[in-house]
């Protein structure tokens, strides 16, 4: 299964929706929304704002998945 770097975040605070490319070496705390400028941080639980966010888990998070 190859893992995907695209996912889009959807902002809690307005709904604002955008497509990022989330890095593959590391975590995203925070992510700062274009549309109200809102820093979202992750839900707790989660290891990033993609997790939490987007429609796509984290690269980190896809790996787990796909060796368990």
């Amino acid at each position: 299964m190859k893992i995907e770097k695209l996912s889009t975040i959807t902002c809690p605070n307005c709904g604002h929706k955008k497509s990022e490319e989330m890095p593959t070496d590391t975590c995203q705390f925070f992510y700062k929304c274009e549309n109200c400028n809102v820093v979202l941080r992750p839900k707790q639980g989660d290891c990033c704002v993609y997790c939490s966010y987007g429609t796509v888990k984290c690269p980190s998070m896809q790996d787990s998945i796909l060796y368990v």
